[in-house]
């Protein structure tokens, strides 16, 4: 897949932005083990023309996750604009626009899937900011607002025609948000229109190498984003392109292998922020890791982990996982 000079490879995986999860140093364990492209968590263009410094912050990339997409969210094209060039001052590979988080606070202003609702902004917006940088510029939507306005087709050969570089498109409407099972049909449909030229990543529902393939195989997809899949377990990546690559599953890794990187991301999150935040910060990935799946009686170790305070206590309770559990 190509998207302006950017060469990424052939069937690649693609880490998702989400809020409060992709940060750097979640990005970094996941170009570790196999992403071929990660991606911020989304960051607001009316804060980054604001200069907030906690908003700012999120434009942080380390050399050893690039490639990587800066994901700016808002509803004003010049706002927007503005904000693709503040952010093409951290020299990402692509900039990319959230019209797909169907979050209340951010789809009931008008931005993310709001924009669904108006969809000439919505193109306003993707001219704007593709004329003010020379950076790629994609677009990561879903299918429609609800059920009855699934206008995907038609609206992707509009973002393709304003100047998006590539689109991304989760499989659900913005009134399903998280809920039921994403609809790869659509966006096959709009992968098989002989009008986009653009590549086309599928997003929704991949949580296996079994479904990624599917995904590839069916749908034709350029490219398969992985979101919440990829909570409390960076190894996804591994797991899914060993698939992909051998028909196989790869052999899991040991409780003690996947309790090790947890502990690693969690350093590397304090490092990042300080201890007490990025114990904070990572208390979604320890809640999530399938690492803990299954494992008998553990009710009370799991509520302590969730309520340790600080670095040590975390690493020791995680040991005496290891330690009853592997």
């Amino acid at each position: 897949m190509q998207i302006g000079d950017l060469i990424i490879g052939h069937q690649p995986l693609l880490l998702a932005p989400m809020e409060d999860v992709t940060d750097p140093s979640f990005r970094v364990l996941c170009k570790q083990y196999g992403a071929d492209l990660v991606y911020t968590e989304f960051v607001s263009s009316d804060a980054l023309v604001r200069q907030v410094n906690k908003t700012l912050r999120k434009l942080e990339i380390f050399e050893k996750e690039r490639p990587v997409a800066i994901q700016i969210y808002g509803k004003d094209p010049e706002a927007m604009a503005e904000a693709a060039i503040i952010a093409e001052e951290a020299k990402p590979e692509i900039i990319d626009l959230n019209f797909g988080c169907p979050v209340k606070k951010v789809a009931g202003k008008g931005a993310g899937a709001g924009l669904l609702q108006d969809i000439p902004k919505l193109l306003a917006i993707t001219e704007a900011c593709a004329k003010a940088v020379s950076t790629p510029v994609t677009v990561k939507t879903r299918l429609g607002w609800d059920a009855d306005s699934k206008n995907i087709v038609t609206v992707a050969e509009q973002i393709q025609d304003a100047g998006a570089q590539a689109l991304t498109i989760h499989g659900r409407t913005r009134a399903q948000m998280y809920t039921g099972e994403a609809d790869w049909t659509l966006i096959g449909e709009v992968k098989n229109n002989p009008r986009m030229t653009i590549p086309i990543i599928g997003n929704g529902d991949v949580t296996t190498g079994e479904r990624a393939k599917e995904c590839f195989d069916k749908y034709g997809v350029d490219a398969v984003m992985i979101g919440r899949g990829a909570i409390g377990q960076p190894w996804i990546f591994r797991d899914v392109r060993h698939y992909l690559e051998n028909g196989e599953n790869a052999a899991p890794f040991t409780l003690s292998k996947q309790v090790d990187i947890v502990i690693h991301q969690i350093e590397q999150a304090c490092d990042w922020l300080d201890e007490r935040r990025g114990i904070l910060h990572s208390r979604r990935h320890i809640a999530a890791t399938p690492a803990f799946k299954g494992l008998p009686h553990f009710r009370q170790l799991r509520i302590a982990l969730l309520r340790a305070e600080t670095l040590e206590e975390v690493k020791a309770l995680m040991r005496e996982v290891v330690e009853k559990y592997g």
